[in-house]
């Protein structure tokens, strides 16, 4: 264990290196908003949307915007639509009513850019790939855009500006990638996001990603996007880390996990202490996974 530990430590000193060092490249304009306009997608069967919905707000608060049916792609599709704002965090759900066209519901979240082909541009000059070309909507316009490490991002831009609250508290995008692509990245997000690196810890425990006994990457990132957890895995996870791709602070978890059992949420992964906060991973009517967790002050 000590001889395979200390040869997947090499990635990670070499990364660390690179990473500690990245800082937002200056020809690379400023294109997020707030935080606040962060949404996860959750993509569930018609049949589960309203009692997704009853679940997500009771859990953690909020209202939903009123659900419409659009087509929110670039070829013909039709969906239920509907924004989920809560204190922790905002869900943009989508229950399609016909086949998902590709690759739509692979990516994990949509971040409000101040203009499309500018952000457009500004993401292709930091590395991530165009996807989706930028295509309208009937509210404004998107594009889905991949990072290395395979990280699916949308763009989204409204002909009307939103107007959303702050949140209570900013979710965290969590980041699942490879120590082959970790460095490449976060040099890349780094430079599109304007972002920087607030804690990176090589040696630090994988119980938080199933692995008790172990250690991994830890890196937290802060933008005008908001938060990320960018988690350096070697893959070797047990069901279901690398499913959840937010993570959302509330002030007790086990009042939440109570709250969120009456609406039938399931508790994935018990509430458990990882550094500085006891966290859990719960399953949602429909199959979204997400984490929760309290941080301690």
């Amino acid at each position: 264990m000590h001889r395979r530990m200390s040869i997947l430590a090499l990635p990670f000193i070499a990364a660390f290196t690179l990473a500690s060092s990245a800082v937002a490249d200056p020809t690379i304009p400023p294109v997020a908003v707030a935080p606040q306009y962060d949404t996860t997608h959750v993509y569930v069967a018609p049949e589960q949307v309203d009692n997704f919905v009853q679940a997500f707000l009771g859990t953690f608060g909020g209202k939903s915007t009123p659900q419409v049916v659009a087509t929110v792609t670039p070829t013909p599709s039709s969906t239920t639509s509907q924004l989920l704002q809560t204190p922790a965090g905002t869900v943009s759900l989508f229950g399609f009513k016909t086949p998902i066209p590709y690759p739509f519901g692979l990516e994990r979240n949509g971040y409000l850019v101040r203009d499309m082909d500018v952000a457009v541009k500004a993401a292709k000059d930091a590395g991530a790939s165009v996807i989706v070309e930028a295509f309208p909507d009937p509210i404004g316009r998107d594009a889905v855009i991949q990072w290395p490490g395979g990280l699916n991002m949308q763009l989204y831009w409204h002909t009307k500006h939103p107007d959303y609250q702050p949140f209570e508290t900013i979710p965290e995008n969590r980041a699942y990638v490879s120590p082959d692509a970790a460095s490449a990245f976060l040099k890349d997000f780094l430079s599109f996001s304007g972002g920087k690196i607030v804690a990176d810890d090589s040696n630090a425990s994988a119980a938080e990603i199933g692995k008790p006994g172990e250690t991994f990457r830890r890196i937290e990132v802060r933008s005008d996007f908001g938060r990320m957890l960018v988690l350096v895995s070697d893959g070797h996870l047990p069901y279901p880390y690398g499913y959840e791709t937010t993570g959302y602070e509330v002030a007790d978890l086990q009042q939440t996990l109570e709250k969120a059992g009456k609406f039938g949420v399931n508790v994935l992964v018990p509430p458990h202490r990882a550094g500085n906060r006891q966290t859990s991973i719960v399953q949602f009517p429909g199959g979204y996974i997400a984490e929760i967790h309290a941080v301690s002050k």
